[in-house]
């Protein structure tokens, strides 16, 4: 797609002014018989979609516009990987103007700050809740910052000993990171759950929060059901105490999201909350995103960083009570801990990730050329082994890849495999989550769905995604570098392996016998490539240093030296490692981003591969079919070619992307990976441009020859 024209610019002003118009089930104008000429019924799912669910088509939200500074990215990435990331990285000044602005008022900030420090003193619980990326976000909150902080505070007899009796016995497990889906869907979304209120409410009950706990709930968009549904269902518990009080549950629950509320307003779930004087309302929107929709790069960047920033300042503020400077400084809190310098010192984040783009740029080319040939890549990393398997598990929605291979799969079939430093898989998930794996117990949660959901469609996700949501999920996926993972799914020639190291695990790569130094000779002896994205606080000279020993050390005669990407970031005053874990998070989601938009799989900064798995992406993928198609049919050489048509409607996208689920379902041994959107798109432009239906094996087979960038570039060049 163009940078937006005067007749884009009126196709969008059009839709953001209402679904009314989009919406239409019935053809009209010169594509009246798009359907008929497809051969194509609306099917009843499509139906009641157009018809009933225009509380989740939401096109018109801030975060699912396309952002002007990567309007082109797909095809400049192509030519130039290294302007490509940096076209991404620019996207990032969003959140650093954010939250510059935000640090000259941090009235509700302060108030989220004392809430959980009192949480802290009272002993009571902190749950943080979000959905997708956010819920990765709550976990990571939990088990990559909180419980690392306390287990070091524990090791310190010391400090321990001065703490002791004032925080809870069993204070590592006060703060409870929770998704929608429990641990399970850190692999993958189970489809149905986001979509339902009652979800939520089921999970804050069966974690036993209750009145008095600190309620954090995180969405990027600010219309998720699931977490709006936690939110209120909090709320309901302090209602139904006697002599409630709006302020008292303000000072405890707290909804953090990424978009004007005007234009939240129009969707009633989101309303709901924004209206209730009960709830203490944290907006941080940015504006678009990097990749239109993609809410995991910088909405959730920004929500880790506040959120990570309010708890962090919550025990700088209880444990200096309690603790002498020199202990406090030892727990990373030197000097007085503010949130407004805090949240200004994301600018030096930024400009450490900035600075190592250029190396950034050849990793991103080796990954990219890696899958081009058919090969595959495993991510090895220790204490960022949550921001590394969060953006690893992320590609799969966002760019329609296969999830992360299960142990009963025979050979590999994702393009990524994780690793940590552990012997089993259990010992595996112990090292990611801090503790034991956490599901949902089916007995729990099957009745209330059965009674308590009226959609029959949702009803019938929901029941077949809580088969997948138990404990037993657990024992499918093994993450262990040392164990029976190491053997049956080692690197083979030309793969590439990369490791992740966050200070202090610098030496690590050194040191012989370490799990480091094992995995970069076992990618040596196999004869794959090697990437290293270093992230130090050992200043530029040293870094570039152990970057050079760390190529020097790999050296092989197969594959040649390994690609550093060194990172400075200062691990010094830092108590959760929140800077250096927000660095890789945001060098990952551009590096993996830029991977996908090497291969093909983002046209302009659209996600065409997503997948439709809930009822938000249905619409995203609804969208993107109709702004695609209706685009190129304005461009004069379609006109010229074809001659001029009216725009296609939002039910008829809706109805060709249905019956592209439908077939591309039935065909999951010969689709592959094929996305419905890129599928509809063009299906619908070729038989527009054929003047015959083309059937759907045709489609399949232009979609994997030809594929939908170069599709569209061919359109674009023949006019």
């Amino acid at each position: 797609m163009r940078a937006p024209g005067i007749a884009l610019l009126a196709v969008i002003l059009a839709v953001a002014a209402g679904a009314q118009g989009v919406q239409e089930q019935a053809p009209q104008g010169a594509t009246g018989g798009l359907l008929k000429l497809l051969g194509i019924t609306p099917s009843d799912e499509s139906v009641d979609y157009v018809r009933n669910k225009t509380q989740f088509q939401l096109h018109t939200l801030l975060t699912e516009q396309r952002h002007p500074k990567t309007w082109n990215l797909g095809e400049r990435i192509q030519k130039d990987t290294l302007a490509g990331l940096r076209m991404l990285s620019a996207v990032d000044d969003d959140i650093r103007t954010k939250l510059e602005a935000m640090s000259g008022d941090t009235k509700d900030l302060e108030q989220a700050v004392d809430a959980v420090a009192g949480a802290v003193r009272g002993k009571r619980k902190i749950y943080v809740y979000g959905c997708g990326a956010t819920g990765r976000l709550a976990k990571q909150v939990e088990s990559s910052f909180w419980r690392p902080f306390w287990r070091r505070v524990r090791a310190d007899g010391k400090v321990w000993g001065r703490l002791e009796g004032r925080v809870s016995d069993s204070i590592e497990g006060d703060l409870i990171g929770e998704m929608t889906g429990a641990d399970r869907a850190l692999i993958s979304s189970l489809e149905g759950f986001e979509d339902l209120q009652l979800v939520g409410r089921l999970q804050l009950e069966d974690r036993g929060v209750g009145p008095g706990d600190v309620v954090i709930c995180v969405t990027e968009g600010g219309e998720t059901s699931s977490v709006i549904g936690t939110v209120l269902a909090a709320l309901e518990q302090w209602k139904a105490a006697p002599g409630y009080d709006p302020e008292a549950s303000r000072k405890a629950l707290y909804f953090v999201y990424n978009n004007p509320d005007d234009r939240l307003r129009p969707f009633d779930r989101s309303r709901k909350v924004l209206e209730e004087p009960g709830i203490t309302k944290i907006n941080l929107t940015t504006g678009p995103q990097a990749i239109t929709g993609s809410t995991r790069m910088q909405a959730t960047t920004i929500e880790t960083y506040v959120v990570g920033t309010v708890i962090e300042a919550a025990l700088a503020r209880v444990l200096g009570e309690w603790l002498p400077a020199k202990e406090m400084a030892g727990l990373g809190f030197a000097g007085e801990y503010a949130i407004g310098p805090r949240l200004r010192e994301f600018g030096g984040v930024l400009e450490a990730t900035r600075a190592a783009l250029p190396a950034l740029a050849e990793l991103t080319r080796l990954e990219a050329a890696t899958y081009a040939a058919g090969r595959h890549s495993t991510y090895f990393a220790g204490k960022g082994l949550i921001t590394v398997f969060i953006d690893s598990t992320e590609r799969s929605p966002t760019f329609r890849l296969y999830p992360l291979d299960t142990v009963r799969e025979p050979e590999r079939k994702c393009w990524i495999q994780v690793w940590t430093a552990a012997d089993t898989g259990s010992e595996a998930w112990a090292k990611f989550l801090g503790r034991p794996f956490r599901g949902l117990d089916a007995g729990f949660y099957r009745a209330p769905f059965e009674a308590g959901i009226e959609d029959p469609y949702l009803r019938r996700a929901a029941l077949e995604s809580l088969k997948k949501a138990g404990n037993d999920q657990q024992e499918l996926y093994d993450f262990s570098f040392g164990g029976g993972g190491a053997e049956s799914r080692a690197p083979k020639p030309e793969d590439l392996g990369i490791m992740v190291c966050l200070t202090p695990e610098e030496g690590e790569l050194a040191r012989p016998g370490s799990y480091f130094r094992r995995f970069m000779d076992l990618c040596a002896e196999l004869g794959a490539r090697l990437g290293v994205i270093l992230v130090t606080d050992q200043g530029e000279r040293e870094a570039a240093k152990i970057a050079k020993e760390a190529e020097a050390s790999f050296a092989s005669a197969k594959v040649g030296a390994a690609r550093v990407v060194p990172v400075e970031v200062p691990a010094a005053g830092d108590p959760f490692g929140l800077k250096q874990e927000m660095a890789t998070k945001m060098l990952l989601n551009a590096h993996s981003t830029a991977v996908m938009a090497v291969l093909g799989k983002v046209v302009g900064n659209t996600m065409t591969n997503v997948s439709p798995s809930n009822l938000k992406l249905i619409g995203r993928a609804t969208y993107l079919i109709q702004s695609h198609v209706n685009d190129v049919l304005k461009q004069p050489g379609w006109v010229q070619a074809c001659g001029l048509r009216d725009p296609i409607t939002y039910g008829e996208a809706n109805a060709v992307l249905f019956d592209a689920i439908g077939y591309l379902k039935d065909k999951t041994r010969e689709a592959g990976q094929t996305a419905e959107v890129a599928f509809s798109i063009i299906r619908i432009l070729e038989s527009l441009k054929e003047k015959r239906g083309l059937t759907q094996d045709e489609t399949l087979a232009i979609v994997r020859d030809v594929g939908l960038a170069a599709y569209l570039a061919r359109l674009r060049s023949a006019g």
